[in-house]
Formats: C-alpha cells, sequence, structure tokens
C-alpha cells in the first residue's frame, strides 16, 4: 500500500508540474471555476477577493483532484497488468500471467524430476497429471510410447551424464538438477530430487538455488536465439524440508529466480529475454515483485 501512495503521489506530482507550467496563474486567480462545482453551503468559504489565496486554494484542489484520478487509474492499471518486464545492464525478464504449454515462438522448459519419471497418475511417485509435466506429457504420448522418441532416446542422443550418485528412490539413474534435455523448441529439464517414495522434493535452499544456477548456464547454450519461457519453479507439487523452507510461497520462489538470473553470469543475449510464466493464486502478483 505504501508503495501505491508513493508510485500515485509521484505520478500526480508529474501531472500537476506540466499543469502550472503551462496552464496561467490568471486561472487559478479566477475562483468561480471552483464554486460553481461547489455545493451551496460551501461556497462561501471561497467568497472573497483574495487573489493570492484563490491561487493557492484553487491549486490544491486541482492537485487533489488529479492525484484521485491518476490513484484511480493506477489501480485499475495494477488490477489488469499481464505482465511486467524487469531491465538490467545485460538482461531483461518478463514476468507473465499464462500457460506455458500454450506458448509458442519461444523456448519452453518444461520441469520434469531428477529421473526424467514419464507415467502419470495419482500414485506419489507418478507425474501429477495437473502439473505441467503432467499435462505436457498427455499432449505428447509419444515421449512414453513411441521407441525413437521417449525421453532416454533424447538424453541419449544430446549425450547427458548422469548425475554422480544415484536418486535415493529405488536407486535409479538421476541427472542433476538443472540438467536440460533438448526436444526441438521444448527444454525438458531435471528438476526435484525424489526421497525414498518417490516423492519430488528440495532437501535445502541451496540446492533449490544451485539448481537454478545450472539452468541459466544451460539456457545461455540453447536458447537458440530465442525467448525463453519458465514456469515458477516449485510452486506446484515440489516440497522443501527443513523448518520455514518447508513452506516457501510462489511470491519468494519467483523473488529468488529474478535474483539468481540477475546475479548469474550467464544470460540469456538481448534483444531475447527470459520468460517466467505464472498462474494467477491467492496471495500472490507481478505488482510484488522484489526488484
Amino acid at each position: 500500500m505504501t508503495d501505491f501512495i508513493k508510485k500515485s503521489i509521484c505520478a500526480a506530482f508529474a501531472i500537476i508540474t506540466g499543469i502550472f507550467t503551462f496552464v496561467p496563474e490568471a486561472f487559478f486567480a479566477n475562483h468561480k471555476w471552483i464554486t460553481q462545482t461547489l455545493p451551496n453551503q460551501y461556497k462561501w468559504a471561497f467568497d472573497f477577493d483574495a487573489t493570492g489565496v484563490n491561487i493557492i486554494i484553487s491549486r490544491l484542489v486541482l492537485f487533489l483532484l488529479v492525484y484521485i484520478v491518476t490513484s484511480a487509474v493506477y489501480a485499475l492499471f495494477l488490477t489488469f497488468r499481464r505482465r511486467t518486464t524487469i531491465c538490467g545492464e545485460n538482461y531483461s525478464i518478463r514476468v507473465e500471467y499464462g500457460n506455458i504449454l500454450k506458448k509458442r515462438n519461444c523456448k519452453r522448459v518444461i520441469n520434469f524430476d531428477e529421473c526424467f519419471t514419464t507415467h502419470v497418475g495419482n500414485s506419489t511417485a507418478d507425474i501429477n497429471p495437473t502439473s505441467v509435466c503432467g499435462q505436457y506429457l498427455i499432449a505428447h504420448p509419444d515421449l512414453i510410447a513411441h521407441p525413437d522418441l521417449n525421453v532416454q532416446k533424447l538424453i541419449d542422443a544430446a549425450n547427458i551424464a548422469p548425475g554422480q550418485t544415484k536418486s535415493r528412490y529405488q536407486q535409479k539413474t538421476r541427472y542433476d538438477s538443472g540438467t536440460i534435455v533438448p526436444k526441438g523448441d521444448d527444454l525438458l529439464m531435471a528438476f526435484a530430487k525424489l526421497d525414498e517414495k518417490g516423492k519430488g522434493r528440495f532437501f535445502t535452499r541451496d540446492e533449490y538455488l544451485q539448481c537454478l544456477d545450472l539452468l541459466w548456464k544451460e539456457l545461455e547454450y540453447y536458447y537458440s536465439e530465442k525467448d525463453v519461457c519458465v514456469p515458477i519453479l516449485g510452486a506446484g507439487t515440489t516440497s522443501f524440508d527443513g523448518g520455514a523452507g518447508a513452506s516457501i510461497s510462489q511470491q519468494d520462489l519467483l523473488n529468488m529466480m529474478i535474483w539468481s538470473y540477475k546475479l548469474s553470469s550467464h544470460k540469456i543475449k538481448s534483444p531475447h529475454k527470459l520468460r517466467i510464466i505464472c498462474k494467477k493464486n491467492r496471495g500472490f502478483s507481478i505488482n510484488k515483485i522484489d526488484t
């Protein structure tokens, strides 16, 4: 709220400064434009010939009206805002509402677990059918059924090296979180680590940040002169262990992604940008981004 008030006042001051610069002072000295808009019981307060006071009162009333209009317009802008862009010397990040699976003319990051599980279902070790990965697999059954196009074939074709250790889940082959497997304009990403029951989780925040660091390095290699769209990683069914880390909000995850990218030495080169695709949830807003 404080930020809203500050920005509204700044905008109102900018507008009113322009008005005071180009509108002659004689306009404010004539107080009739005020009295004509006031109820009768208030007109007596302005009914005298003190020109200097008239000018001050006129300007204060005008500023108040400009502030009210500016605040209303700004509030509507924030309510219906669909995207915002954060720019720096060597990066551009666009945060926008939408469905990443409907984005076109870009590279799309689809996050899997560390073992690139492709079985969609309701069991603990299955891919949730409502997640980004689950919806993607349902829309691309070739990754599961077709022997020449499944994920393992893509991994082998790209010469992706597995992690140095096995997954906690059934000692399966795992890949470091943040590793990218290319599939045309889709970038399949190893993300959540698996626990002994096959549930995706990160055990510390440091592991999450290490994943992001590797991801930015991979995207610099694979973006192929296109924008890259990535969801808010960890905002779905992925859990976090350890005290307060277990309840990281979507807002905080977004801020962590933005700051990690800004601090990384690996960037998508202009004019292309990183696009973070968000879902509208209660308590989350792109207007609350920590820039």
